[in-house]
């Protein structure tokens, strides 16, 4: 196969796009990668200036690229947004992806060219044959639009690709909540907005826009408690910052986080024997039972230190779930410095609302009657996160396939080994999946797609792809009971070394990366621990 001759394209140029770019470059392929803004690092060009990692800087990075020494000291556990622009762009400029990169170039559709979609639905391979390129009729036609963000914008461009590997993430489409009729935003007289338009701002528009303001806080999330601490740290008790909020997430002070390396320890192989996990057939299904009682336990002790540590129950902000949960569901987060200080100083006020939050002239209405008074309302009610997704698709047909309702109904995106749908053909999706430490994952899944691009990964037969996509919306069904209801979806975070196992053996390297059994089985997994898989 002539690399140079298949077309890649690749949309979006956040942690994921740069890895699969990174690794189809490495198999000498030349991709192009589309991104609508105007430089690289996704999200994180989109951030509070206070933002930090909610990761520590040695899980969150990938596998052949370290930190600078700064910020992955101990003092930059949790590295600044700006450190992580940095590092993201050093790592696009150290691999050669700049150079692939069209800036300010915003994909408006996509379209499958080549196979009618009842063709498509009566293969019994993926793509016809099994191959990445299929048999070489079909093509992605993608619109373009140029110029995005511009005040004068630009035109259209339709362009023909063999390949098409989606990186557009999950946090594009803000979610916003419904309110009864007539006590929306539109009773308000202040200014409402949504978290993310706030967090796209200017850092020095966003900070004028709360300055002297009574600003109230909407969500309970990570998003919010950085606005909330914000606003909090720039205006004081005078306008203090209220933030409404329903039930509240296991977020931990990061002094505590240092002491207690909770990312080390459940990215141990021994620990994912407590938790069931796909197709673990009978025996390994058997010990995670087993062993449940310990992992309640262990959780159970890890629930009460971080009660103990942190004035959550004096404040009223113990979450509704167990740590247990919480850490299944990935319901965590590091909490902003000092964020408890403020409230004892008067600088945040906390408001539980169990009922209906409506608006009114002069602020929020709580469960029907306690009026919250505010000149800014600032809504940190979370993303349709699968929107991206289907916003690219032109097809209904393959978009109702990968995304069949936004309604949170399903667990798992119904994609094989999280990157490639077995009917949707010459496409992957890298970067959906949720983990702990999302940026090495989504690596894995970039050298995973790039094995396939060159032939070193064969699939099985669609019927055979379509059982493994199962055998994940099973487990993604326990894992959404065993937390209580609330499971972020295609959270692999307690099993991440587990699906690293697969993408292994499909490229054909050993899944066991350690030197030695005792090693294998009690020392942490990381990043470095995939660097020779190029």
């Amino acid at each position: 196969m002539d690399t140079m001759k298949k077309r890649v394209a690749i949309v979006g140029a956040g942690p994921s796009g740069l890895a699969a770019c990174k690794h189809a470059l490495a198999k000498g392929f030349r991709p192009v990668v589309f991104e609508s803004g105007k430089a690289v690092g996704g999200v994180w060009n989109r951030t509070l200036a206070s933002t930090r990692l909610q990761t520590p800087a040695s899980a969150y990075r990938f596998s052949d690229f370290p930190w600078p020494a700064s910020a992955a000291s101990a003092e930059g556990l949790f590295p600044r947004h700006d450190e992580v622009v940095e590092y993201l762009s050093a790592y696009a400029r150290r691999f050669g992806v700049l150079e692939r990169v069209r800036f300010g170039c915003k994909v408006l559709g996509a379209s499958y060219v080549g196979a009618t979609e009842q063709e498509v639905a009566a293969w019994e391979r993926w793509s016809g044959n099994g191959e990445a390129f299929g048999d070489g009729t079909g093509e992605w036609h993608l619109t373009v639009r140029h110029g995005d963000g511009e005040p004068e914008g630009g035109g259209t461009q339709t362009y023909r690709f063999d390949f098409l590997i989606l990186c557009v993430g999950r946090y594009g489409v803000a979610k916003l909540p419904r309110f009864p009729d007539g006590r929306g935003p539109e009773a308000f007289r202040g200014r409402v907005l949504h978290s993310m338009e706030y967090s796209a701002m200017a850092h020095a528009d966003a900070a004028e826009l709360v300055r002297g303001k009574l600003v109230a806080v909407v969500g309970a999330g990570k998003s919010a408690m950085d606005i909330v601490a914000q606003c909090a740290e720039a205006n004081g008790s005078r306008y203090p910052c209220t933030m409404v909020y329903r039930s509240a997430h296991w977020m931990v002070d990061p002094k505590v986080a240092r002491r207690v390396k909770f990312f080390t320890f459940t990215s141990a192989r021994w620990t994912e024997l407590m938790v069931h996990k796909p197709g673990e057939g009978f025996l390994l299904s058997l010990l995670a039972t087993t062993l449940t009682p310990l992992r309640w336990l262990i959780s159970k002790l890890a629930e009460v230190y971080y009660k103990r540590s942190i004035p959550m129950q004096k404040h009223g902000m113990v979450p509704d779930c167990s740590f247990s949960q919480g850490s299944l569901g990935w319901r965590l987060g590091i909490l902003p410095e000092g964020f408890y200080d403020r409230v004892d100083d008067g600088s945040v006020e906390l408001r539980r609302c169990r009922g209906t939050i409506a608006f009114c002239a002069d602020g929020l209405v709580l469960d029907g009657g306690a009026v919250v008074g505010a000149d800014v309302v600032i809504l940190s009610t979370g993303f349709h996160i699968d929107q991206p997704l289907r916003d690219v698709l032109a097809s209904p047909w393959f978009g109702d396939m990968i995304v069949a309702a936004d309604d949170g109904s399903a667990a798992v995106l119904p994609l094989y080994r999280h990157c490639v749908h077995p009917r949707v053909p010459q496409m992957a999706v890298v970067g959906y999946a949720e983990s702990g430490s999302s940026i090495y994952p989504y690596e894995m899944m970039a050298k995973w797609v790039a094995h396939l691009l060159d032939g070193a990964v064969r699939l099985p037969a669609v019927r055979d792809m379509e059982r493994g996509v199962a055998e994940w919306a099973r487990w993604g069904r326990w894992a959404r009971r065993a937390c209580g209801g609330f499971f972020l979806k295609s959270c692999i975070a307690s099993v991440t070394t587990w699906y690293h196992d697969q993408l292994c053996r499909d490229m054909g390297h050993r899944p066991r990366r350690k030197a030695g059994l005792l090693a294998e089985c009690l020392q942490p997994y990381g990043p470095t621990d995939y660097a020779g898989i190029q």
